[in-house]
């Protein structure tokens, strides 16, 4: 076992070495903590102030400690692009003008499709999230069938021309009842709801909406609002929905251009006002 050297006679052992690491931790934990405060802040001018103040006080000190050496210039950091959220009354007005369109197309659907609606084979119901349209498969399509008859043809472009001129997303949905079907066209449920939602959506684009807005899918009898067991049920299950959806986003603002950025200021000089100096360690000279 090798025993500890004893200081000599007239020997200072240094004991406070650590002091030396320890003291340029704490130094770039603070460098750290100074970065994530300018980071937070949108303002350019300050954020260049004190990019500027930190890179000379850094060049400073290992000035001090290299004997003066030439180090490279000064790094910029840039500075990152921020869009402010509109506030909540833009916000709110949005919603209120989409929620008013939102009923005057329900109002429109309802009266293109009035005869039908008042048979029962109609059904409009406004929500929290948009407008559904329920539609008879009988009234659209023969039966195990996915092409468009005349009448419907015609109650369908008048519903596609009330929609086109609005910008909620479209879904188009197919549902069958319980019974299976298997020919050469359609093996299943499955392929016979989804060429029925296809044939509206096409109808629709035809007659003047966007195709980016339009969705079609087929859920056979995985969806049912009725009892299979009962003739009235499946025919209720038998249907295309057509649903409008009104979420609407709220667009961004742009960052306010109108107010000039501060002037430069000289590198590590911060304004009297400025809440950052208060953080900041005064300056130090290439002095002593």
């Amino acid at each position: 076992m090798t025993r500890r050297r004893r200081p000599r006679l007239g020997e200072h052992e240094n004991t406070e070495r650590w002091l030396v690491s320890y003291a340029d931790f704490i130094t770039l934990l603070f460098a750290f903590f100074v970065v994530m405060y300018s980071l937070s802040s949108i303002n350019e001018g300050k954020y260049r102030i004190l990019s500027n103040s930190l890179v000379q006080a850094f060049n400073s000190a290992s000035s001090n400690r290299l004997g003066e050496q030439a180090l490279p210039p000064p790094i910029t950091l840039p500075v990152p692009a921020i869009k402010r959220s509109a506030p909540p009354d833009k916000r709110a007005e949005v919603r209120q003008r989409a929620a008013q369109k939102m009923r005057d197309i329900a109002v429109d659907i309802r009266r293109v499709l009035g005869p039908l609606e008042g048979n029962g084979q109609v059904r409009v119901t406004e929500g929290a999230f948009g407008i559904t349209v329920e539609i008879n498969a009988s009234v659209l399509f023969a039966p195990g069938g996915s092409e468009l008859g005349t009448q419907a043809n015609a109650a369908l472009r008048a519903v596609g021309e009330v929609i086109s001129s609005a910008e909620f997303p479209v879904m188009v949905e197919g549902h069958t009842d319980n019974t299976p079907i298997n020919n050469l066209r359609f093996p299943s449920n499955w392929e016979l709801s989804s060429a029925r939602a296809s044939s509206v959506v096409r109808l629709f684009t035809e007659s003047g909406v966007s195709p980016n807005r339009l969705t079609a899918a087929g859920y056979a009898d995985q969806r049912p609002i009725a009892d299979n067991a009962t003739e009235a049920g499946r025919a209720r299950n038998r249907r295309v929905a057509i649903m409008l959806e009104s979420r609407v986003p709220v667009p961004d603002i742009e960052p306010d251009t109108e107010q000039p950025a501060p002037p430069p200021a000289d590198p590590g000089v911060i304004a009297p006002d400025d809440p950052i100096s208060s953080i900041l360690p005064p300056e130090t000279g290439n002095g002593d």
